[in-house]
């Protein structure tokens, strides 16, 4: 398997596909989903469904960074069909990780889009003072020196965490969601969104709670080889732990992988 860039998408495209998977992923990571989610993302592929996962860079304007995301993956799947033109009937999933999951849900307010479902993991909606590192403590300062200092507001993402809420109350249109939120997440925004799209679509919204945490879904697979700090044991408890941690880190992906899998397959 080989990744390819196209159109400022990066793809995976399997021999005989079931269904397209459009990702975004996190804020501080999607700059580089094909690398920073590359476990979770394969794994898809390796199940037959062709993954888009299209990059962008975090600013304070979420509508634009949707619109913008949305013309590049709509860009590439022009390529796509022009190669394929048997993949042209595919249903299309959207697929989010936490920032990647308000900018689907805005995607789906304020575009014309036809997904068959969107999954929604560890959404976050905080404002921008609780999202960014240092921005508060920043202000802080600047009132020091500045006591009439008023770009507080200015500093706030657009739309804001409410105002999102609202549009999606009003204005989304893709019936069909799975939300998943990890009991280990301190910064989950999952039931919120879950009160919304279960009002708006109460017999096609679905929550799961699985067991990890809100960087789970960016693990990566990695060499632990027994032995490998000491050529004189075959196998030390240093050994143990490792292949022990490895194993717990890998259940909560695996568990990720399986409950997205199940949902796509039932949609």
């Amino acid at each position: 398997m080989y990744w390819q860039e196209v159109s400022g998408n990066w793809f995976l495209v399997p021999e005989h596909p079931r269904a397209i998977i459009h990702f975004l992923g996190g804020a501080f990571v999607a700059a580089a989903p094909h690398l920073t989610y590359r476990w979770l993302l394969e794994a898809l592929y390796t199940e037959g469904y062709v993954v888009v996962s299209t990059p962008f860079i975090n600013t304070f304007d979420h509508s634009a960074i949707a619109q913008e995301t949305l013309t590049t993956f709509n860009q590439g799947l022009t390529y796509l069909y022009k190669q394929r033109p048997d993949m042209s009937n595919l249903p299309i999933f959207g697929l989010g990780h936490s920032m990647g999951c308000k900018v689907h849900l805005l995607i789906g307010t304020a575009h014309p889009v036809k997904r068959a479902g969107n999954v929604f993991i560890s959404f976050n909606n905080f404002p921008a003072r609780k999202s960014i590192p240092l921005l508060e403590q920043a202000l802080d300062g600047a009132r020091q020196f500045m006591p009439d200092f008023q770009l507080d507001a200015r500093l706030e993402f657009t739309p804001s965490p409410e105002q999102t809420l609202e549009l999606i109350g009003t204005q989304y249109d893709t019936p069909y969601n799975l939300l998943i939120k990890f009991r280990s997440d301190s910064i989950d925004q999952t039931r919120p969104l879950s009160d919304v799209l279960i009002q708006r679509f109460p017999k096609t919204t679905t929550v799961r709670i699985l067991k990890g945490s809100h960087t789970t879904p960016i693990a990566q697979d990695f060499p632990w080889q027994a032995n490998s700090w000491d050529t004189n044991r075959s196998f030390s408890p240093v050994d143990a732990l490792g292949q022990f941690v490895k194993q717990e880190f890998y259940r909560d992906l695996n568990g990720l992988k399986a409950e997205v899998l199940y949902w796509l397959a039932g949609e």
